[in-house]
């Protein structure tokens, strides 16, 4: 794991928290994203050398408003960059981390993304990023 990639905030209303931290950061979100297959819609700040990803569920069976239903708005995970997700992710296996998808699927800001469970992270839902290459 390179660099912390971005931190995820699970929030209710995504514009409402982008004025919120529009506010908080001094300018506006760079990015919107919807990612239909996770059942969220994203906007992405910078702040100095960091990022932060404001995550919105689109449906009531989405991970984040599973989250949120269980402990509210908040920190909901760190992402990491990596060079190689698939051999990170089998490194991780080998170390005895509980990887959710072992075959990594398309996320936001154009990443490949996989994410490690809390159970195996002392609570902390752990996602790594590999920036998707363009042919």
């Amino acid at each position: 794991m390179n660099k912390i990639e971005h931190i995820g905030i699970a929030v209710k209303n995504l514009e409402d928290s982008n004025k919120l931290f529009a506010s908080l950061f001094g300018e506006a979100h760079y990015k919107t994203e919807e990612v239909a297959s996770e059942g969220v819609k994203t906007s992405f700040f910078k702040t100095g050398a960091n990022k932060i990803e404001l995550l919105q569920a689109t449906n009531s069976e989405s991970p984040i408003a599973k989250f949120i239903n269980k402990k509210g708005e908040g920190i909901h995970h760190i992402a990491f960059v990596v060079d190689d997700i698939l051999s990170e992710i089998k490194r991780l296996q080998n170390e005895g981390f509980t990887v959710l998808n072992e075959v990594p699927k398309k996320g936001a800001d154009n990443k490949l993304v996989a994410f490690l469970h809390p159970k195996t992270t002392n609570g902390v839902l752990i996602e790594l990023c590999q920036e998707i290459k363009e042919n």
